[in-house]
């Protein structure tokens, strides 16, 4: 019995390990390598040309023609997340389009477009912090921590 009971689980345990090789999508390391480098530098490539015009043919100083760049690209992020577009843009791209700056809008529009149905308050207004809400509370809490670290460091004397 114990033995008939031996064989079955080790056939059940070979058919759920080809069932599980089955539905696991296999991946190509170098293809996704390749398709982020190149969603990344197009996006890059685009805010670089920003960052030309705006200096170069609007006369803007350094500082200004960044803030300009940034503001286009969040905008353009947004809009294209609005229009499902740049979930597109993402699953080709992968991490090219999640690490720019571009990535960061449009995982705080993302759930705002997602959740405006639940109404402004309930859907929108909460839900836009879902992502956004951590990233700003642990970064200005490291930015008051650091402050404290640098203030007491003073108060002994100590430079930075």
């Amino acid at each position: 019995m114990k033995q008939e009971d031996t064989k079955q689980g080790k056939q059940q345990k070979q058919e759920y390990e080809q069932y599980v090789k089955s539905v696991t999508p296999t991946h190509n390391l170098w293809a996704q390598m390749g398709k982020a480098f190149l969603t990344g530098g197009i996006i890059c490539c685009i805010g670089q040309g920003i960052l030309n015009y705006t200096g170069n043919v609007l006369g803007m100083d350094p500082q200004t023609a960044g803030s300009w760049c940034s503001l286009i690209l969040v905008f353009a992020s947004v809009v294209l997340t609005a229009l499902h577009i740049y979930p597109k843009i993402v699953k080709w791209g992968g991490a090219g389009a999640l690490v720019p700056i571009t990535g960061f809008a449009n995982s705080v529009t993302a759930p705002a477009v997602e959740y405006q149905k639940e109404g402004q308050v309930f859907g929108i207004g909460c839900k836009i912090f879902t992502i956004a809400g951590p990233v700003i509370l642990y970064g200005i809490f490291a930015s008051w921590a650091l402050g404290l670290i640098c203030w007491v460091l003073q108060m002994f004397g100590i430079q930075l």
